[in-house]
């Protein structure tokens, strides 16, 4: 079953962002999250569009964060990517005719909705502020100084 990796994936652009001064370009980051640089700009429009990033055209330029990173949680970045499919389990069908099936999914619904509640209530306590110093206590025990976090 293929699990959406969307989030962690900006998640991970955007600590990339924030631990070094200075803009990325699109391919910088594509290369960081081993995709397409195309698609790093679509997701990155999006973040600018709500005023997380900001970008800079011509030499020198590319994506900056333009937020508070201890105002922004990681249930904001979610939401920023459109709500995305929490869970990858579902009902088999969604409005069956057989009463057992209607049991089962009255169930496995309650159940979905209050793992997605917990879940979403926990992404809303953990900021991007939160993830940095995470990855600044990593980095230095770790004892690593002179590469970046993401060959550490």
């Amino acid at each position: 079953m293929k699990r959406g990796s969307r989030l962690s994936g900006v998640l991970h652009v955007l600590l990339h962002m924030a631990q070094q001064p200075g803009p990325f370009t699109s391919e910088t980051l594509a290369k960081a999250m081993d995709t397409n640089p195309v698609v790093i700009r679509r997701i990155m429009a999006g973040l600018r569009e709500i005023g997380y990033v900001r970008s800079e055209k011509g030499h020198g330029g590319g994506w900056t964060i333009a937020c508070d990173l201890s105002k922004v949680t990681l249930r904001d970045v979610y939401a920023a990517l459109g709500n995305p499919p929490l869970l990858a389990m579902g009902n088999r069908t969604e409005a069956p005719g057989c009463l057992v099936e209607q049991a089962v999914n009255a169930a496995l619904d309650q159940a979905f909705d209050d793992a997605e509640a917990l879940l979403l209530a926990r992404l809303g306590e953990v900021t991007l502020a939160m993830l940095g110093e995470d990855l600044r206590k990593r980095i230095g025990s770790r004892k690593i100084h002179d590469i970046s976090a993401h060959r550490a």
